[in-house]
């Protein structure tokens, strides 16, 4: 989370363990730490790069603007899958984990 963004931000949990080609679900929990709304927006990351090659998203809070009201807090999914594809790809042969962070900042509005 951007420093200028007073929200906390972190997955629910550490891990998920997906097999190519089936849907998952992973959450995050956001907290508005202060006494007003706030409007917040998340980019993502992976890696290793060529991992975005072959995970989708199927539903994602980082689709749209996120309010929060004065110290809500609440849980963000992820429903997303691995294309199959992925074990075909020679690339992706020593490929065991891919990891995907958010970062969260507050929106041009804000």
């Amino acid at each position: 989370v951007q420093s200028t963004l007073k929200w906390d931000f972190y997955p629910e949990q550490r891990s998920v363990y997906v097999t190519p080609g089936e849907t998952a679900l992973a959450f995050f929990r956001a907290k508005n730490r202060t006494n007003k709304p706030i409007i917040g927006m998340s980019t993502y990351h992976m890696l290793p790069l060529e991992a975005g090659l072959y995970f989708n998203k199927i539903q994602c809070f980082c689709f749209d603007e996120q309010l929060l009201g004065p110290h809500e807090e609440v849980d963000m999914p992820v429903f997303f899958f691995i294309d199959p594809d992925i074990m075909d790809d020679r690339r992706m042969d020593t490929v065991d984990e891919i990891t995907l962070t958010y970062l969260f900042g507050p929106t041009q509005s804000e």
